[in-house]
């Protein structure tokens, strides 16, 4: 199994799987409100299972979110922008539906700025071009991810989104059609508390709308990534990987 290295690149810390010295494609996975910085790590470790081929040709990346929430009660938690915990919770013990289509959050483009700037110095460190960068994150991080693989000039080699949902609609209605053709699987549980099934579906018909090579993976389940969903995405990035083979 690969070496786990911690290092600062661009301003954020991350982990990084030391997988090749010349990589042919690199992921960047970046995990959900409140999660501290590693916990999407040993989804790694099941990717590089599911799919042995990744393990030499794979650099994967996982970035820790800019935001301490220790002061807020998480201690070791991290975000990429605030929440309001209190509403969140009242949401999700009442069971009320949580409609975040005409939200830009504070704090959205300067994590997305970050995040970038991260990347532009895996791509320096490994001269691969922006096609050769797949975009993953769970929650919070998929909305990220999402934002950040439709804002960029160029368009990465492919966008993961797990149990995310759709944010910043009209910045995304207009930018979105700019990844036409892109590879891009979105998972969801159908009966997840925090981030409404419905939600999911709304974003994935914004990509499909707009072109994007778009796979969907509802499952029975909750706000999580199941295995079935891991395998199909290290399907996924092999798929990426031999895209142009």
């Amino acid at each position: 199994m690969p070496g786990l290295e911690q290092r600062t690149i661009g301003n954020l810390n991350c982990l990084v799987y030391t997988t090749s010295n010349s990589p042919d494609l690199v992921a960047v996975i970046s995990h959900g409100f409140g999660a501290p910085g590693d916990d999407l790590v040993p989804l790694g470790a099941h990717l590089l299972r599911f799919a042995p081929e990744l393990l030499d040709r794979v650099l994967m990346v996982f970035p820790a979110a800019p935001l301490n929430l220790s002061e807020h009660g998480i201690p070791g938690g991290r975000a990429w922008w605030m929440l309001d915990m209190e509403e969140l919770q009242q949401a999700i013990s009442h069971g009320e539906f949580r409609d975040l289509r005409q939200s830009q959050p504070p704090g959205l483009i300067d994590s997305r700025n970050q995040l970038v700037e991260t990347i532009e110095a895996i791509r320096e460190e490994t001269s691969l071009p922006w096609d050769r960068v797949a975009l993953l994150g769970f929650s919070q991080g998929g909305m990220l991810s999402t934002e950040v693989a439709f804002s960029l000039e160029e368009s990465p080699a492919g966008l993961v989104v797990w149990s995310g949902t759709l944010i910043n609609e009209a910045e995304w209605l207009k930018s979105a059609p700019r990844r036409e053709h892109m590879p891009m699987l979105q998972s969801h549980g159908q009966r997840d508390m925090v981030l409404p099934f419905q939600a999911a579906q709304w974003l994935r018909s914004l990509a499909i709308s707009a072109g994007i090579n778009h796979q969907w993976l509802p499952f029975n389940g909750g706000h999580e990534v199941p295995y079935p969903v891991l395998q199909e995405t290290a399907r996924f990035l092999v798929d990426l990987l031999n895209r142009d083979g």
